[in-house]
């Protein structure tokens, strides 16, 4: 992923796709684990955010690792993967808009309300002409994300959410571009088409400011 220094919060519109991640599925999976096992053992809180961060290290350790072509998804299986990812990022970014204190990842926070917000409702009724269903509510892997998010201490929060945000943009930048390349829905195409390039620079603004927190904690 290139890094673009002087990028700027705000929907931005640019393109280009990088292929090498077109099969990114599996990394936050390894998020919903902790969870289980956090709900599970009731640790003390010091022991819950260190499994919580461990977690999460790994998770954005292993981004880009294979676990399946993204393009063989149906458009039902499109439209879910999308709509499921969107809405995690809506309250992923309310999370930090309201936890965070440093005012740039508020405001991150609060564009990816705003931007994700807007590219799922502009989904529905595309969806809805197509017959297709679109999900109301997170599914367990998501869930569990989010779980571990509001789980983080307030010193790690910053660290956990920007991780997050790195591997959850770089799955929906592959379901998005491999959907564009295989998709069979004209009108799901033309959407993902509009709404690649704003998650293409969500994963900028996230991976410049991801690398300038970990220059302020060093």
């Amino acid at each position: 992923m290139e890094r673009a220094r002087g990028a700027t919060v705000g929907r931005a519109s640019e393109g280009g796709f990088p292929m090498q991640r077109l099969y990114i599925m599996g990394a936050c999976a390894l998020a919903l684990t902790a969870a289980a096992c956090q709900q599970e053992t009731g640790g003390a809180p010091d022991q819950q955010n260190q499994a919580v961060n461990a977690v999460q290290d790994t998770a954005a350790g292993v981004t880009g690792a294979v676990a399946g072509p993204a393009g063989a998804a149906t458009p039902a299986m499109f439209v879910s993967n999308a709509a499921i990812g969107g809405m995690y990022e809506v309250e992923a970014g309310r999370i930090a808009a309201e936890r965070s204190t440093n005012p740039r990842i508020k405001e991150l926070g609060q564009m990816m309300v705003t931007d994700h917000t807007a590219a799922g409702n502009e989904l529905k009724p595309i969806a809805a002409a197509a017959n297709l269903t679109v999900p109301t509510a997170l599914d367990q892997r998501h869930q569990g994300l989010i779980d571990n998010l509001r789980g983080a201490s307030d010193q790690d929060f910053d660290r956990v959410y920007l991780q997050q945000q790195e591997a959850a943009h770089n799955e929906t930048a592959a379901l998005l571009g491999s959907y564009n390349q295989m998709g069979d829905n004209a009108a799901l195409k033309a959407w993902s088409t509009k709404t690649l390039p704003v998650v293409q620079a969500h994963q900028r603004m996230v991976d410049q400011m991801d690398e300038a927190n970990a220059d302020t904690a060093r």
